[in-house]
């Protein structure tokens, strides 16, 4: 599969899952921005590695919370390169907390990022995405589950979803389809902080495949919804999670 002289805009993609869909797609012929709201080392990273494997990258800093930022991101990456075919909005922060200790900083900054940041994307791909392009979301499998402590965090994502539905059907006439994926456990850095070797090892069994996910399990799911083949699915959750849920 090639998807030569298309752009793919991924959000949050300086490390993690957003690093290697950022890697995928270049491998599959797009050329990626690596967007970062802070690290610009980690970022630089994912495009000489891109770059040095014969693909087309280039970083941008955006904080996808700034409406602002993210318009002018857009700006950018349409002057450099013409126009944009995919956004895969990955950017997102997961803080655990029952919800009687959710203050109000608890539950700010992951609406602001997870939800805001991506309506302010969406926005700006409503408009700008060329005929036929993809939007690719992120949500979670735990607005399946509903484990104790992510009340704040998947009250986000299941936004997302909602949000996913909508704006599918807004797209009419464009061609343009809108998914939304929504991972398992995951061996991130973003998964990982916090937990004991027992927890983690206790949630990567909870699948029947017994393991945790892996970034490049979640960027093949994107490289399939980014792809040409993908057109007649729309509108979908993807529980990317091992059969967990």
């Amino acid at each position: 599969m090639t998807e030569r002289n298309k752009v793919a805009l991924v959000t949050g993609a300086s490390r993690g899952i957003g690093a290697s869909i950022a890697l995928r797609l270049a491998k599959d012929g797009f050329t990626v921005v690596v967007n970062y709201a802070g690290n610009k080392s980690a970022a630089e990273q994912v495009v000489t590695r891109i770059t040095e494997a014969g693909g087309q990258a280039i970083a941008h800093q955006a904080d996808v919370s700034d409406a602002n930022a993210v318009r002018a991101m857009f700006d950018q990456v349409e002057n450099v390169f013409g126009s944009i075919d995919v956004l895969v909005n990955n950017a997102g922060i997961m803080d655990l907390q029952p919800l009687a200790k959710a203050d109000e900083q608890h539950v700010d900054r992951q609406i602001d990022i997870n939800l805001k940041g991506t309506i302010n994307t969406l926005r700006e791909a409503s408009t700008r995405l060329n005929h036929g392009g993809r939007v690719i979301n992120f949500s979670t499998s735990v607005v399946g589950l509903k484990l104790e402590n992510y009340g704040v965090y998947a009250a986000t994502k299941a936004a997302v979803e909602t949000l996913t539905a909508i704006m599918a059907k807004e797209m009419r006439g464009k061609e343009i389809t809108v998914n939304v994926i929504a991972p398992g456990p995951t061996a991130t850095d973003l998964f990982l902080k916090g937990k004991s070797d027992e927890l983690i090892e206790r949630m990567a069994k909870m699948n029947p495949l017994e393991r945790l996910g892996t970034p490049e399990d979640i960027a093949a799911v994107v490289s399939m919804l980014a792809s040409t083949d993908s057109g007649w699915i729309n509108g979908q959750v993807i529980r990317a999670n091992g059969g967990v849920i």
